[in-house]
């Protein structure tokens, strides 16, 4: 069986990734950008703000099950999907993630992501 998505390893991939749509959840960030036909992919971001290794890797690695089980179905084609991890997402019950993640993913194809953040910096 081919798997369900490729993984992104690039920075440049996931900077892309951030000019597409964004759909924020209670314990993930889903950004979605069509990326010209290579297939389904996935990137995975957890920052140090949520916790030391062993959480980070926890989460990423209930982000590639959540994946696995949802992106097959619900993904959309030829469309780099990253997910930011959340300060709260690490304990969220798994089936509450899935039902999230498949939520914001209907979203993201009908084209409905939250406005965009306001910039930081100098203005």
């Amino acid at each position: 069986m081919p798997a369900p998505f490729i993984m992104m390893t690039r920075r440049a991939d996931f900077l892309a990734a951030n000019r597409g749509l964004r759909v924020a959840r209670p314990g993930f960030v889903l950004l979605a950008l069509g990326n010209e036909g290579q297939g389904r992919r996935l990137g995975i971001t957890v920052t140090k703000k949520i916790g030391n290794a062993v959480v980070r890797n926890r989460m990423k690695r209930r982000f590639r099950a959540l994946a696995r089980e949802v992106l097959p179905l619900h993904g959309m084609a030829d469309t780099d999907h990253v997910l930011i991890g959340r300060d709260g997402g690490v304990e969220r019950d798994f089936a509450l993630l899935r039902d999230e993640l498949v939520a914001a993913l209907s979203r993201a194809k009908a084209g409905k992501g939250d406005p965009p953040r306001p910039r930081r910096g100098k203005r």
